[in-house]
């Protein structure tokens, strides 16, 4: 009995290594190599976008060599920081989202009429959204693709279970409905390290730049609020 009472306290203790050992990888070393993928996937974007707008058709093509499949924008949100940058891939599921944000797939493009919607994780794989509950009324969401800037400005939150699809909806909400103006919604998981439900931002469009005409300023928030609805 002793003997087996030994080799039982052995194989949970081995256990017990074994699902620290996994958290340790879940929680902090999935975020150290998402980071540098992402960091690689936006790079690699810039300077496609940079080689588009110079109409350098070979130069794009090297510089997109090394994108994930379906990378096809940057979204950079003051609010998280001036250096915070992540990729967008086409899609959202677990393979896209731990390359970057990942675009609902049937849900508008940016600056599009219609619901612009991407998901990104809260923890673990680089946790693009961590900070999702942070962000303010009018603060800027900013998306680059080749074509240029799409500027959106929070307009709200919501919290929902993870089977409210209406969320991204083309009229956040209301399936079914006609859109009339450009959106953005971004999801995360919540509470943080559960699924049970999801965090669901909102934003408004509020300006759109061409390569031509520049970026966008880096302010962190939109000014004047009420003067999205006039675009």
């Amino acid at each position: 009995m002793r003997r087996a009472a030994g080799v039982l306290g052995e194989l949970l203790m081995t256990l017990g290594v074994l699902v620290l050992l996994f958290v340790v990888w879940q929680v902090w070393w999935t975020d150290v190599t998402s980071d540098r993928a992402h960091a690689k996937t936006v790079s690699a974007l810039s300077r496609q976008f940079g080689d588009a707008a110079g109409s350098s058709g070979a130069g794009a093509a090297a510089s997109g060599a090394n994108l994930p499949s379906g990378a096809f924008a940057i979204v950079r949100i003051p609010r998280f920081g001036a250096d915070y940058a992540r990729p967008v891939v086409e899609g959202s599921s677990a393979t896209e989202l731990a390359q970057g944000l990942g675009h609902y797939t049937g849900t508008a493009m940016p600056g599009e009429v219609g619901n612009f919607a991407i998901a990104g994780h809260r923890t673990t794989f680089g946790k693009p959204l961590s900070a999702i509950d942070t962000l303010r009324t009018g603060d800027r969401v900013v998306v680059e693709t080749a074509a240029g800037w799409t500027v959106y400005a929070v307009s709200g939150h919501e919290i929902v279970r993870p089977w409210q699809g209406e969320v991204i909806a083309p009229v956040p909400g209301e399936v079914g409905a006609t859109p009339t103006k450009a959106v953005l919604t971004m999801t995360s998981c919540h509470p943080k390290f559960s699924a049970k439900q999801r965090w669901v931002v909102h934003a408004d469009l509020v300006e759109q730049r061409t390569r031509a005409e520049g970026p966008p300023s880096s302010d962190v928030s939109v000014p004047d609020t009420a003067a999205m609805g006039a675009l």
